[in-house]
């Protein structure tokens, strides 16, 4: 088996929009390509098209005409199979079907050379499935682009059960060579990103199922911590059709395991024909005119309090430096408490208190919970939940007190996890476990998670910031409120939780 590809020749099959970034990128990088589709004439078509695309970089100066037509003159779209007979790698991006891609491989294995290495474009099947009967399993990889391929850097090198390492190692340098950043990955249910993103969308639609929030605070909530869309107006963006589609096969792949449940509030939208921006009403109404609702960011009056206790851990010294200088500008005179069981501040009887998970309700009668928080987000849009116990007033005091430290604070009800918290402490929880299971390693995760769906940090980032104890915390109150499997702990985060406690 080959161990190099860097100058083979690429035939691709499948000329739709994935097929035919695919066959540019590689044309880019200097190969030679085939391009073909079943459908007649569609291989000139997507050629056409993506001349069409490039001239009009031409003309943004961001290519030359040269350029063009020489990477034009590299893709030769063809009848069939035997005109790529010398094809030493085949991308295949067709139907995402298990049976076409087995059938495709299968007819191409007659044909092509036993040294020629058979990738799939999929983004959710089995690579062990798809090998199934072939006389050479082990050379078939998956090689998971993202749209748009051009632009996107990331790609996934997937390895069935048979895949042959050293072909695995040839895709990997092979998409570095193309300019993209490649992870590898281990052929389980939604491979890496796919798998981790599940909470992103999971946790928003479990709130809005329990009326916890408004969709536009749970947006903004996700925007100010750095995501450029939030999980509402992001899966209005996909298409519920799609992402729903795809939390039931990741559901269904992992034997109905309790964590990937999809939710009947997308079920429902599904069942209405309300997919999102391309039917014209998803969670949000885009018809005419209609402009997704926003959060309430007028300014809130100074605290009525003259007097604060801040309180926090070694690890939060420079948020209460900065902190404590907002406060004494508001004309507040602010007394520490370092190494405090609690992160926070305090006015009388009243604790304003970062979430660790557990309802307002559950730490007193005169509590406000408010919401991790990023620095380097976007809006300062904070969640805050109240005690049922707590009073109109400090609620406004509370409220006051976060305005007065930069925050725009919404309230949402009084559960467990709030938003930001709730949501980044399931996205860690299973990256690792995705990593517990050998699918990917942490720098994989995050590059994946970074350069696939462009999420402002990846989730061993995020770990490394609130660190693993704070993180379980979190799971286990949602876990202790919930009573079921969904926000079960991963083991990978208990022994991170343990090598915390052994290395104090």
């Amino acid at each position: 088996m080959q161990t190099s590809l860097s100058s083979t020749k690429v035939l691709v099959v499948g000329a739709g929009i994935m097929g035919a970034g695919i066959a540019q990128v590689a044309a880019q990088a200097g190969h030679s390509v085939y391009l073909v589709d079943a459908r007649a004439g569609a291989a000139q078509q997507a050629c056409a098209k993506l001349r069409e695309g490039l001239d009009a970089l031409v003309a943004k100066g961001k290519f030359t005409q040269a350029q063009v037509d020489t990477l034009m003159g590299r893709i030769q779209p063809v009848a069939g199979f035997a005109d790529a007979a010398d094809a030493g790698l085949v991308v295949e991006a067709i139907v995402e079907n298990l049976d076409a891609k087995r059938a495709l491989f299968s007819e191409l294995e007659a044909l092509l050379s036993d040294a020629c290495v058979l990738a799939s474009n999929t983004s959710s099947l089995s690579i062990t499935a798809i090998a199934k009967g072939l006389r050479q399993p082990a050379r078939v990889v998956g090689m998971h682009f993202f749209n748009p391929v051009p632009v996107m850097k990331l790609v996934e090198v997937v390895s069935g059960l048979q895949t042959s390492p050293g072909v695995a190692q040839a895709i990997f340098d092979l998409s570095k060579a193309w300019g993209k950043v490649p992870v590898h990955a281990r052929s389980t249910p939604g491979f890496i990103v796919n798998r981790i993103a599940r909470p992103f969308y999971a946790e928003a639609l479990a709130l809005l199922h329990e009326q916890s929030a408004s969709p536009q605070v749970l947006d903004a909530c996700m925007r100010a911590i750095g995501f450029r869309m939030g999980p509402c107006e992001l899966m209005d963006l996909i298409g519920h059709d799609t992402n729903f589609a795809v939390t039931q096969a990741v559901y269904a792949a992992n034997f109905f395991d309790k964590r990937y449940t999809p939710s009947l509030v997308q079920s429902a939208l599904v069942d209405g024909g309300m997919l999102g921006r391309k039917s014209g009403r998803g969670i949000y109404d885009y018809a005419a005119g209609s402009k997704p609702p926003v959060v309430d960011m007028q300014a809130l009056p100074l605290p009525a309090t003259s007097h604060l206790q801040l309180h926090g851990r070694p690890q939060d010294a420079h948020t209460m430096a900065d902190w404590q200088a907002r406060l004494q500008a508001a004309g507040i005179t602010v007394e520490l408490v370092p190494d405090s069981a609690w992160t926070g501040m305090q006015a009388g009887n009243l604790q304003i208190r970062q979430t660790d998970g557990r309802p307002a309700s559950a730490l007193g009668a005169h509590v406000v919970v408010y919401d991790w928080h990023v620095p380097q987000g976007g809006a300062p849009v904070l969640a805050f939940a109240a005690s049922s116990g707590a009073s109109e007033d400090q609620i406004a005091q509370a409220q006051a007190v976060l305005g007065a430290l930069g925050f725009a604070p919404q309230r949402v009800a009084d559960q467990p996890g709030l938003v930001v918290a709730r949501t980044l402490a399931m996205l860690v929880n299973e990256a690792a476990d995705a990593v517990q299971q050998g699918v990917c390693d942490p720098a994989g995760a995050d590059a994946a998670m970074k350069l696939g769906v462009n999420y402002p940090a990846g989730p061993f980032d995020w770990l490394a910031r609130w660190g693993a104890p704070a993180v379980v915390q979190v799971l286990e109150a949602l876990d202790v409120h919930y009573r079921g499997e969904r926000y079960r702990v991963s083991p990978w985060l208990r022994h991170a939780v343990w090598q915390t406690h052994h290395t104090a």
